[in-house]
Protein backbone atom coordinates (compact mmCIF):
# COMPACT_ATOMS: atom_id res chain seq x y z
CA UNK A 1 0.00 0.00 0.00
CA UNK A 2 3.07 2.26 -0.10
CA UNK A 3 1.94 3.94 -3.33
CA UNK A 4 0.52 7.40 -3.85
CA UNK A 5 0.51 10.52 -1.74
CA UNK A 6 0.52 10.53 2.05
CA UNK A 7 -2.41 12.83 2.95
CA UNK A 8 -1.03 13.46 6.44
CA UNK A 9 2.30 14.64 5.07
CA UNK A 10 0.56 16.70 2.42
CA UNK A 11 -1.58 18.46 5.04
CA UNK A 12 1.43 19.05 7.28
CA UNK A 13 3.33 20.57 4.36
CA UNK A 14 0.40 22.82 3.48
CA UNK A 15 0.05 24.04 7.07
CA UNK A 16 3.80 24.76 7.19
CA UNK A 17 3.62 26.76 3.95
CA UNK A 18 0.64 28.80 5.19
CA UNK A 19 2.46 29.56 8.42
CA UNK A 20 5.56 30.62 6.49
CA UNK A 21 3.47 32.85 4.20
CA UNK A 22 1.87 34.53 7.21
CA UNK A 23 5.31 35.11 8.75
CA UNK A 24 6.62 36.65 5.54
CA UNK A 25 3.54 38.82 5.21
CA UNK A 26 4.01 40.09 8.75
CA UNK A 27 7.51 41.37 7.98
CA UNK A 28 7.04 42.40 4.35
CA UNK A 29 7.02 46.06 3.49
CA UNK A 30 3.58 47.02 2.10
CA UNK A 31 5.27 49.00 -0.68
CA UNK A 32 7.15 45.88 -1.77
CA UNK A 33 3.93 43.89 -1.81
CA UNK A 34 2.38 46.48 -4.14
CA UNK A 35 5.42 46.32 -6.42
CA UNK A 36 5.24 42.52 -6.45
CA UNK A 37 1.53 42.58 -7.30
CA UNK A 38 2.19 45.06 -10.12
CA UNK A 39 4.98 42.86 -11.48
CA UNK A 40 2.73 39.80 -11.29
CA UNK A 41 -0.02 41.62 -13.21
CA UNK A 42 2.49 42.59 -15.91
CA UNK A 43 3.62 38.98 -16.20
CA UNK A 44 0.01 37.81 -16.48
CA UNK A 45 -0.60 40.32 -19.26
CA UNK A 46 2.53 39.11 -21.03
CA UNK A 47 1.46 35.47 -20.68
CA UNK A 48 -2.00 36.20 -22.08
CA UNK A 49 -0.45 38.05 -25.04
CA UNK A 50 1.88 35.12 -25.75
CA UNK A 51 -1.01 32.66 -25.57
CA UNK A 52 -3.03 34.80 -27.93
CA UNK A 53 -0.15 35.06 -30.39
CA UNK A 54 1.28 31.54 -30.18
CA UNK A 55 -1.68 29.49 -29.00
CA UNK A 56 -1.40 27.02 -26.14
CA UNK A 57 2.03 26.82 -24.52
CA UNK A 58 3.23 24.32 -21.96
CA UNK A 59 5.10 25.45 -18.88
CA UNK A 60 8.55 24.76 -20.39
CA UNK A 61 7.87 26.78 -23.55
CA UNK A 62 6.38 29.63 -21.52
CA UNK A 63 9.31 29.57 -19.10
CA UNK A 64 11.76 29.79 -22.00
CA UNK A 65 9.90 32.69 -23.63
CA UNK A 66 9.62 34.72 -20.39
CA UNK A 67 12.93 33.74 -18.79
CA UNK A 68 11.16 32.16 -15.82
CA UNK A 69 11.56 28.86 -14.05
CA UNK A 70 9.20 26.05 -15.02
CA UNK A 71 7.60 26.31 -11.58
CA UNK A 72 7.01 30.03 -12.14
CA UNK A 73 5.43 29.37 -15.51
CA UNK A 74 3.27 26.60 -14.06
CA UNK A 75 2.15 28.95 -11.29
CA UNK A 76 1.18 31.67 -13.76
CA UNK A 77 -0.71 29.28 -16.04
CA UNK A 78 -2.65 27.71 -13.18
CA UNK A 79 -3.39 31.11 -11.61
CA UNK A 80 -4.82 32.42 -14.87
CA UNK A 81 -6.85 29.24 -15.27
CA UNK A 82 -8.22 29.44 -11.70
CA UNK A 83 -9.23 33.06 -12.28
CA UNK A 84 -10.98 32.17 -15.54
CA UNK A 85 -8.60 34.30 -17.61
CA UNK A 86 -7.29 31.28 -19.51
CA UNK A 87 -8.96 28.07 -20.54
CA UNK A 88 -7.22 24.72 -20.80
Amino acid sequence: MGEGVDPTQMCRSLVDKVAQSEQLLAIADPELLVLFEDWLEELETEVLALLKTHGPLDNKMLADKLGLSRRGATFLLSKLEREGKRSV
